[in-house]
């Protein structure tokens, strides 16, 4: 009844879309869906971002009152996977047929000023929120939408030389938004070719966070097809330059220190972590970041630390640094705890410890139901192969039996 009231239907409808019946189509609907997201009393009743209210905290993501909602408590390892499942797979529902809403907060013709672009780009942050909490699969669509009507936009549009760069600049975000839920649904040509379009366009608009960004990206993308991204990685740092906002310098120098730890770099990975770690203390406060570096903050910085150790197969590094920073991090960011989650049973297994890697797997797969991105689906069967020499143990017996692998 609460969904159904939050969103405006009738409550019946909420069981079908939960089933995947049907779609909420209209961006009013949808953003306030991604609002519910993270204000407490609303849908999942998420807290907000450390950054948007004063009383959040990082220990303090998601809260008992705020589920209360839902009718459910505190998430944590007890929490049934299957109601984690359904509320996804509810979002997911919400915005499937989010492709064809055509309801932008703008004229289709005539001149565009400032404050148009100001809407539309209070629009991408709050749909950025969706990133948090559905895969590539889902967002992709709606993601991509949105770029194809702000280029429209900037294309048939009448406006001053100061509005087309504010434009190009909310097109840069959008394709860097797309690309990267591209990316996430496994597919990479697309996701390159709209990196590209975002460092075109954060080039036309000569904005240097976001130009450094798109090659953060494309490193990125690098990495993940077997290529080297140290080049463009390191790049993506220079051309921001050392005046950045200080989140966007901890979100560049963190993907600059996986590029080393992928090239089996670890001195360059180890420099890189101490920039990103300098950077995000000094970010502490600031308020003049770019919305789409905010969710850099000290824990991710040290699981980004934790996924290098691992990834240069220094387990006792890695170990100590994944448990702390994973303890309080919410199940409801399911794709993110799964993919996380994942280097630490990587480390576990490369210290000899496999009982251990075998249940921490197991948590990487219940984490990973329905969630619409192969990134996570790829690294439990990364690490079942692994496991597989282990077949006699109980523990992994249990979970290659519980995986049917």
């Amino acid at each position: 009844m609460k969904i159904a009231d939050a969103c405006g239907i009738k409550p019946e409808r909420v069981g079908k879309l939960a089933r995947g019946e049907g779609a909420i189509t209209t961006y009013g609907k949808i953003v306030t869906i991604a609002d519910g997201l993270r204000i407490p009393g609303r849908l999942l009743g998420l807290a907000p971002r450390a950054w948007e209210s004063n009383e959040a905290h990082s220990e303090a993501i998601l809260g008992t009152a705020s589920m209360s909602a839902l009718g459910v408590g505190r998430m944590g390892p007890e929490y049934a996977e299957g109601e984690a499942m359904r509320r996804r797979e509810f979002l997911a529902a919400t915005i499937s047929a989010a492709g064809s809403a055509a309801d932008l907060p703008v004229p289709d013709r005539g001149r565009v000023g400032l404050a148009d672009v100001q809407r539309l780009k209070e629009r991408t942050i709050r749909l950025r929120r969706l990133d948090d909490f559905l895969g590539g699969e889902h967002t992709y669509p709606i993601y991509a939408r949105e770029l194809s009507s702000t280029s429209a936009l900037l294309s048939r549009g009448s406006y001053l030389e100061s509005t087309a760069q504010a434009l190009l600049g909310l097109i840069a975000e959008q394709a860097q938004q797309a690309g990267w839920a591209a990316f996430d649904a496994g597919r990479h040509a697309e996701a390159e070719q709209l990196y590209r379009v975002a460092l075109r366009a954060a080039t036309d608009a000569h904005d240097q966070p976001l130009i450094g960004n798109s090659l953060a990206f494309l490193a990125y993308q690098q990495i993940s097809t077997a290529q080297s991204g140290v080049e463009t990685a390191t790049a993506s740092c220079e051309r921001a330059g050392s005046d950045a906002p200080p989140a966007v310098r901890a979100l560049l120098f963190e993907r600059l220190a996986w590029a080393h730890a992928k090239a089996a770099e670890p001195k360059g990975a180890e420099q890189a972590l101490a920039e990103a770690e300098a950077a995000v203390s000094s970010a502490e406060g600031d308020q003049t970041g770019p919305d789409w570096a905010t969710w850099v903050d000290r824990r991710e910085v040290s699981i980004m630390a934790g996924r290098c150790w691992a990834e240069l197969g220094r387990p006792l590094r890695a170990v100590p640094v994944l448990e702390q920073a994973l303890a309080g991090f919410p199940d409801a960011r399911a794709r993110d705890k799964s993919l996380y989650t994942s280097w630490l049973a990587h480390a576990y297994l490369d210290a000899g410890e496999v009982e251990q890697a075998a249940a921490v797997t197991e948590r990487c797969f219940q984490l990973a139901l329905g969630v619409g991105s192969v990134r996570p689906h790829e690294r439990v069967t990364t690490l079942l192969n692994r496991l597989k020499p282990y077949g006699s143990m109980p523990k992994v017996a249990e979970l290659m039996e519980y995986a049917a692998v």
